[in-house]
């Protein structure tokens, strides 16, 4: 029975730990600088509120879920706690920006170390999870994390150096497509439609046409294409995007998120 550690449960970390409680056979141990929090979230999901010194002692996985301007203070505080570790385990690290070895040497130590970058729909079983095992880490504990971890969602193995760019499309993605998802609510409600239902109309056709493309494997492209007949009434509207710059937009937030997190 793995141990899962989570220091940090704010809206990743706690993603995260709701992900890992639907295993049963993982222990859940949370803890967060307000310890409140931690206590507030174990309640409603049944892990289990330490303290940092109870995480770092117990947990097989121990994830840092804190964003990365924290990273250094809470490495000074850790690092002291982990040099008295005598058993194996495996650091997780969500931050962004934040290599391995820049979390190692923040530590001063030498650890297997698993670096994530999960998204928000975790907290659901459908989130995108980038992950890169450091060299250190063997085979049985990355799949052992894995499949501790399967209620998370989806799982992509990535070179490190990749991290960073599919952290711009799939973590910071969800705000995007939120963003979408309003603004097609939004055309609804300027036809007519009721503000509840148009919500609902335009959660479920970005929910479908992603399950369409991730199940039939098709280009986005050739799906777009179906929809349009000619001379109907979809071209019309993918025209208005066009005219716009929709795709142009789009692609410039990701390209604006990575170089932002390189800067980090």
């Amino acid at each position: 029975m793995p141990t899962m550690g989570f220091i940090g449960t704010g809206n990743m970390g706690g993603a995260l730990a709701r992900a890992a409680v639907k295993k049963k056979e993982n222990l859940v141990l949370l803890t967060n600088r307000t310890q409140a929090k931690a206590e507030a979230l174990a309640a409603q999901i049944g892990g289990r509120a330490v303290t940092p010194q109870e995480a770092v002692a117990q947990a097989d996985y121990l994830f840092l879920g804190v964003k990365p301007q924290m990273l250094p203070g809470l490495c000074e505080t850790l690092a002291p706690l982990l040099r008295e570790r005598k058993d194996r385990f495996v650091l997780v690290t969500m931050a962004a920006g934040t290599s391995r070895e820049k979390l190692l040497g923040l530590l001063g130590l030498t650890l297997p170390v698993i670096r994530i970058m999960p998204n928000t729909p975790a907290s659901i079983g459908q989130g995108m999870i980038l992950y890169s095992p450091g060299a250190d880490v063997t085979e049985a504990e990355e799949a052992a994390f894995v499949e501790a971890m399967a209620g998370a969602g989806r799982f992509l193995k990535l070179e490190e150096k990749l991290i960073d760019a599919g952290s711009a499309l799939s973590g910071s993605g969800p705000a995007f497509v939120d963003l979408f998802l309003e603004a097609l609510a939004d055309g609804g409600v300027a036809c007519g439609l009721p503000r509840k239902q148009a919500i609902e109309l335009a959660a479920q056709t970005l929910l479908g046409s992603a399950a369409l493309c991730l199940e039939t494997g098709k280009h986005p492209g050739e799906l777009k294409d179906a929809v349009c007949s000619p001379g109907g009434t979809t071209i019309q509207g993918v025209r208005a995007l066009e005219e716009r710059g929709f795709r142009g937009a789009v692609i410039e937030a990701v390209i604006r998120t990575y170089e932002k997190n390189l800067k980090l």
